[in-house]
């Protein structure tokens, strides 16, 4: 099992800056992708950005360029740096493990889920 810890949420205006923390717990020892995917109110949660073991990225077209995802593996934590935001950034952001090698941008992929922190972006 791993556990999946996620901090950093709040309200900020349009143009704005927020930073999302996830440190994970548990049987870490394997080799896990992570990945940040959120969803808003009424819709399907969606993918955000993702980050290999030893650092490959992917990221949703909406939020390139804006978002850099990074992971300090000494810290079993990763992070969704966010900048440029925008009110269609406004959902539940959650922070997930794959346990195996790929950066997989499908919600199902992912085995494991941390309660997710709300982000607001306000116009």
């Amino acid at each position: 099992q791993v556990q999946l810890v996620e901090s950093g949420g709040g309200l900020v205006q349009a143009g704005g800056s927020l930073r999302l923390s996830c440190v994970t717990s548990g049987r870490t020892g394997g080799l896990y992708s992570l990945g940040w995917l959120r969803q808003a109110p009424g819709k399907e949660r969606e993918f955000v950005a993702a980050i290999g073991w030893t650092g490959g990225t992917r990221y949703a077209d909406s939020v390139t360029g804006r978002f850099t995802i990074s992971r300090d593996n000494t810290k079993s934590a990763v992070y969704l740096q966010m900048n440029s935001l925008k009110p269609d950034d406004t959902a539940v952001y959650y922070c997930a493990a794959d346990p195996t090698l790929r950066i997989t941008t499908t919600a199902k992929d992912y085995d494991y889920w941390g309660q997710g922190t709300q982000v607001t972006v306000s116009s």
